[in-house]
């Protein structure tokens, strides 16, 4: 053998040139811009979503969130203000509403029908200020003296309010109710509004009433006046990323969800 002869590659550092050298620097150069962007399948969703099912679908997103490692950006308004905003073109990955609500977006091609999942069934309640006294709302007689004692009543803008308004023409009050009456823009909590003493009875949702701070919680409405809302989410026509959107639709229906379903006063549907 030739005494200028290795058995071995040099062991010192390679020239720029080899190819040793360029596999080097392209393996670290892809893992700085790895690192620099982060988790590549990560996305991030966008969910609109009424305050009447805030407990469950947090549940819902934080299942969801720990499972994918997606994230959720949540846009928190009124069952109204959900349908308005839709309709007028603003982008979402995933909707939740009122069921009456989600048939509305379908029909107008802004939802996917078939993704449709229900997770929750609220009746409606009253409450009062914290510093006031209870009141008997627990038969049609009792609510209607419980209303007509009632200097300020206030009602939501949405499923619960309009309905309401047919309670009072049923108890034969409207006439005397309407001067007294207050309705805030879609997505205010009625709660917030009475524990402001700015209103001295409210109607809204279970799930808005029942642990809210600030109030007293008389309970839902009598049986023969009840009516139940149910809850749902679709998937939006243009979501940028439907698969992922599909996930999280079915952590609604998940273990998570439905306890908080429960805690709040509500039924899976």
């Amino acid at each position: 053998m030739r005494p200028d002869t290795l058995l071995f590659p040099p062991t010192g550092p390679a020239r720029s040139g080899t190819p040793l050298r360029r596999a080097t620097l392209a393996t670290a150069l892809a893992t700085a811009l790895a690192t620099a962007a982060g988790p590549a399948a990560a996305d991030e969703l966008r969910m609109l979503a009424p305050n009447a099912v805030r407990e469950p679908v947090l549940a819902a997103v934080a299942a969801f969130e720990r499972s994918t490692g997606h994230r959720v950006e949540l846009v928190w308004t009124g069952t109204e203000a959900i349908t308005r905003r839709v309709g007028e073109g603003e982008p979402a990955d995933v909707v939740v509403n009122a069921a009456a609500a989600l048939d509305r977006l379908v029909s107008t091609a802004h939802l996917v029908g078939a993704s449709r999942v229900d997770f929750a069934r609220s009746g409606i309640a009253a409450a009062v200020p914290a510093t006031a006294p209870a009141a008997d709302i627990g038969t049609p007689d009792a609510l209607k003296a419980a209303v007509l004692a009632a200097p300020r009543v206030v009602l939501s803008s949405g499923t619960s309010g309009r309905h309401m308004q047919q309670v009072f023409e049923r108890l034969g009050i409207a006439a005397q109710v309407q001067p007294r009456l207050q309705q805030p823009p879609s997505g205010a909590q009625i709660a917030e509004t009475l524990a402001r003493g700015e209103a001295d009875l409210g109607f809204q949702q279970v799930s808005e009433l029942r642990h809210a701070p600030g109030v007293r919680y008389l309970g839902p409405l009598p049986p023969s006046l009840q009516q139940y809302t149910v809850y749902g989410a679709a998937l939006h026509v243009q979501a940028t990323r439907p698969d992922a959107a599909r996930q999280l639709l079915a952590t609604l229906r998940g273990p998570e969800a439905a306890q908080a379903v429960r805690a709040a006063g509500m039924d899976p549907p």
